[in-house]
């Protein structure tokens, strides 16, 4: 241990001398404003498992690939990928120019070894459940002793990923790709596995992402600087700052100039737009969803498919959308998110008379329906009450925190509530987790039509087969409506007046392109 921390501590000093060469001017410096700290700069270690963290990690570590807010892909640490053992297993060739800091190139044992250690029983992880996907390890994501560990470095730049089921490695990027990172194995060889978050490495950590790090005020701001061996390019600028401040101060102070950008994509609310305008900064609007807004329901309360029908088509999504999204949002049908490779032919209109009749074949006798929302909704469940009301449903609105909302839901003590979530761009995004056994928080009776369906989809090669069975898959979801899609809605983005090519958009992935991002002239 001695002498690894020895080794650490040359390695940062090195490292901190080259920092500390010739003097830059304040305009090779990215000012980076953020309203929460990172918990850490331990990718495997976060407390909370924020988007935080992530973004930061994402700077000094490298990930597999680089994803789009479309769910596009880039090469990022790998160069390219393919499926393999049909189906079942992923083979990445990694880039062959990637280096860890301290000049040390990256193979693929260390991607292989990184995993083994974060899947290792006596690693103190926070981050176990991430690789419970892999062959070998049970569904905490620790590796099962006597079972092979699906992580083989099969040459020095390639890495074999099996899996415990069919895996696509669109699927597997899209869905992990920003809990997967590779750590500097070569400088933890012979550390116990109990003792590894407790490094000092981890306080000065050598990565081989974009950004190095060079200093760091815990909770308040982080100093990175480009690496100029980076596989992908060198980033435009020498220094990145990061700040934490009140999230109210982050739009003041980009158009005050005292800041370049912020976190996540710059997101700006419609409200500031016309501030944001006045102050200089041109505003881009998003066309990749980030939100997407549901109605929950109870299917044992509402047990009636006709019933939950009859509430889907007496709500006016367009008047609901428009109310919350201010024109940044467009009404659905489906939960596949719009801009993505998976579409509906499923539309959504507003059916008065339609929802009266299936009222009455659903038996609708007058009862009276909870509606829980937060307390930033109760505008929103206000309308819905009285869009409700044109068609005799009655309801009552309970307003709580979001804690007690959900909670509330799982055991069945409301009718309904209002629910927003960030969309992905796999077509079983939202499906998969909310219909199972573990997690059946719509009380849905019988689980078995939805299951067989999402396990067809997550077993299909891609293409038109896996399309033909998200369409049925939402055409039984149309029919039974064991929720209610409302709307997805978009972000604005307040842009950068100094910095060019940010990927705006892409940060909802907790990735961002900072390789690419250049210092405006002048």
């Amino acid at each position: 241990m001695k002498k690894l921390t020895a080794l650490i501590l040359t390695l940062v000093l090195a490292l901190s001398l080259a920092a500390c060469g010739p003097s830059q001017d304040a305009a090779d410096v990215v000012r980076y404003g953020m309203s929460n700290a990172w918990d850490t700069l331990m990718p495997y270690n976060s407390p909370s498992g924020s988007n935080y963290t992530r973004i930061v990690c994402d700077k000094i570590y490298d990930r597999l690939a680089y994803v789009h807010a479309d769910g596009s892909l880039d090469p990022r640490g790998a160069s390219s990928w393919e499926s393999a053992d049909d189906g079942m297993a992923v083979v990445f060739h990694l880039d062959e120019n990637a280096a860890f800091h301290d000049g040390t190139p990256v193979t693929a044992e260390h991607w292989a070894d990184t995993i083994a250690l974060m899947t290792n029983p006596d690693c103190p992880t926070l981050a176990r459940s991430v690789f419970n996907v892999l062959a070998g390890t049970d569904e905490n994501g620790a590796a099962v002793e006597g079972e092979a560990l699906g992580a083989e470095a099969v040459d020095q730049h390639t890495l074999k990923l099996t899996f415990k089921s069919p895996t696509a490695p669109e699927d597997f990027l899209l869905d992990r790709n920003r809990e997967f990172y590779v750590l500097p194995t070569h400088l933890l060889e012979g550390v116990d596995p109990a003792e590894v978050m407790a490094l000092e490495l981890w306080e000065a950590p050598i990565g081989s992402g974009p950004l190095k790090f060079v200093e760091e005020i815990p909770g308040s701001q982080l100093t990175l600087q480009a690496n100029p061996d980076y596989q992908l390019g060198r980033p435009g600028f020498d220094k990145l700052v990061i700040t934490v401040m009140d999230k109210s101060n982050l739009l003041p102070s980009l158009m005050a100039g005292d800041l370049d950008y912020y976190a996540f994509g710059g997101n700006l609310a419609a409200d500031d737009r016309q501030t944001a305008e006045d102050g200089g900064i041109e505003v881009l609007e998003g066309t990749v969803p980030n939100s997407f807004y549901e109605l929950m329901l109870n299917n044992e309360t509402i047990s009636s498919s006709s019933l939950r029908r009859a509430i889907d088509l007496a709500l006016d999504k367009e008047a609901l959308c428009l109310h919350t999204a201010q024109g940044l949002g467009e009404p659905t049908a489906t939960n596949l998110t719009p801009g993505t490779a998976y579409t509906s032919s499923l539309t959504w209109s507003r059916d008065v008379e339609g929802a009266k009749a299936l009222l009455e074949e659903g038996g609708y006798d007058g009862q009276t329906y909870t509606l829980a929302c937060t307390s930033n909704r109760s505008g929103l469940a206000a309308l819905m009450q009285q869009q409700l009301a044109e068609v005799d449903i009655t309801v009552t609105i309970e307003t709580v925190d979001s804690a007690t909302l959900f909670s509330g839901m799982a055991e069945g003590k409301y009718d309904m509530a209002i629910a927003s979530h960030t969309p992905g761009a796999l077509p079983l995004w939202f499906t998969e987790s909310r219909f199972s056994a573990g997690n059946n928080i719509f009380h849905v009776a019988d689980l078995t039509p939805y299951t067989t369906l999402i396990a067809q989809i997550k077993a299909a090669s891609g293409g038109t087969e896996r399309q033909a069975l998200v369409d049925q898959l939402q055409e039984l979801l149309a029919r039974e409506r064991p929720f209610i899609p409302l709307w997805f809605g978009r972000t604005l983005h307040a842009q950068s007046p100094t910095v060019d090519n940010i990927d705006y958009p892409s940060s909802s992935f907790s990735n961002e392109n900072v390789w690419e991002w250049t210092l405006k002239a002048g």
